[in-house]
């Protein structure tokens, strides 16, 4: 409690001197204070929707933007029907892990590799982009793969640090393999079909994890790294048929989206209740305490995550009104007239953002900033957001924030130093992928096109 009122009388003590400054310098452009005081709590390591939702408000009171809309920007900013997507696709995820699903999964994919070098490694990275495929979070996927993965591999003979490293980079994944919620925040605020870049995300995906399968199979090759032999053909049936409803989640989500029987949406909805039927029905693992649980991580998630699409609409509406986004946009423009070095510098931008930010705040943040820019050199926005989800996802686990590497050393009781240093490769790995992603857009569009999703 005395921890709490301390930081509220932090927060508190921070924006009075801001607003004092403020008043000094009233004549200084409001665009240039928008920025300032985001910037400046989010330097003193406040939240980000604190640092969001402050500027916005702070700005819109002092400089009389019409705070009256500022409940309507609130509003509006989660009154959009993908979004529905986000608590659905969040809900299904936990029912998933608690339904045991990631176990029996796991269960055959050591079945599957054996006794090949890396092989276990390989498959922690087949796994989390399959997993991907149910989560939609990173953070979830290292949480969920996490606690039987890590203490697997250290026990085949892994090095600790090492699995950690491998569960956490290619949880990354989970953000760009559909379904994922990253793809939905960038579909409402670009008005861009969801379907379509659920479609654009898949080969993307399968690039990137086959980088990360390369890098660590070298890698398992220098350290010697081995599995467990495999237990036999008896064996492998039997880890099948257990792992066989898992296995269909995607088939019926993938499915149901690209044959065009339901939206994005709806999809999320027939996770959630294919899930619980698997779970209750089939293996028989949510009981009612269970689902209390299931029902409790999933609104804490939730209600963090829409707490950060408000406050970061309302601070996309401000930057909007006072000019920041229009200055920034032309000023990036003003620097080359080059689409490739302007590309080059949009890519080193959000990969540095992905360092301090969270996704969906970066899409609110930069995305009003980019999208003239986009219609200014004729970009693809199906491409275009494949290339930010995937910077994005290499955010996710490069320092100081790296949630997914945070999320990892807590479940290996490791230091944050200690897994870093093994996920440096795997980063690199991510970056080259991410430049064969951003040179080749047909990567990307291929399967939308084929699927005529746009």
């Amino acid at each position: 409690m005395v921890s709490r009122v301390f930081l509220l009388s932090r927060i508190l003590d921070t924006f009075i001197i801001l607003f004092n400054c403020i008043k000094l310098c009233t004549n200084i452009d409001p665009a240039l204070w928008a920025l300032i005081i985001f910037v400046i709590p989010l330097l003193l390591k406040f939240p980000i929707a604190v640092a969001l939702g402050g500027s916005a408000l702070f700005v819109s009171w002092h400089w009389s933007l019409g705070h009256q809309m500022i409940s309507y920007n609130f509003y509006a900013g989660i009154a959009k029907f993908p979004l529905l997507a986000i608590p659905f696709f969040i809900l299904a995820g936990v029912i998933m892990e608690k339904a045991g699903i990631a176990v029996r999964i796991i269960n055959l994919i050591k079945e599957l590799v054996g006794s090949v070098t890396g092989g276990l490694a390989i498959a922690t990275v087949g796994v989390a982009t399959f997993w991907g495929a149910v989560s939609g979070s990173g953070p979830a996927t290292v949480a969920a793969l996490g606690l039987i993965l890590i203490p697997g591999m250290a026990a085949a003979g892994y090095d600790k640090a090492f699995s950690a490293a491998v569960v956490s980079v290619s949880s990354g994944l989970a953000i760009v393999i559909p379904p994922s919620i990253a793809f939905i925040v960038y579909g409402v605020v670009t008005e861009t079909s969801v379907s379509a870049l659920f479609a654009a995300g898949v080969f993307p995906g399968i690039v990137v994890a086959l980088f990360l399968m390369l890098f660590v199979y070298f890698i398992s090759k220098k350290h010697g790294y081995h599995g467990e032999p495999r237990g036999g053909r008896e064996k492998l049936l039997k880890a099948f048929k257990e792992s066989f409803w898992g296995l269909l989640t995607p088939v019926i989500i993938l499915g149901g989206i690209y044959g065009g029987i339901f939206t994005p949406t709806e999809a999320a909805a027939v996770a959630v209740f294919y899930g619980l039927f698997v779970g209750v029905f089939v293996y028989r693992t949510i009981t009612v305490r269970v689902m209390y649980e299931i029902l409790v991580s999933s609104v804490i998630s939730t209600a963090v995550v829409m707490i950060v699409v408000t406050c970061a609409g309302l601070f996309s509406w401000v930057g909007a009104t006072v000019g920041l986004i229009d200055k920034a946009a032309d000023l990036l423009l003003n620097l080359s007239g080059n689409p490739m070095v302007i590309l080059l510098l949009i890519n080193v931008i959000l990969l540095l953002a992905g360092m301090v930010l969270d996704a969906i705040s970066i899409y609110y943040v930069f995305l009003p900033i980019l999208i003239p820019i986009m219609a200014h050199f004729g970009w693809d926005p199906i491409w275009f957001g494949v290339v930010m989800t995937v910077n994005l996802a290499i955010g996710q686990v490069t320092p100081p924030v790296a949630v997914n590497l945070y999320v990892g050393a807590n479940i290996s009781k490791l230091s944050m130093e200690d897994i870093s240093k093994p996920a440096m490769p795997l980063v690199l790995a991510s970056i080259l992928a991410l430049i064969v992603i951003t040179l080749f857009p047909t990567i990307s569009t291929f399967l939308p096109k084929a699927f005529n999703l746009y």
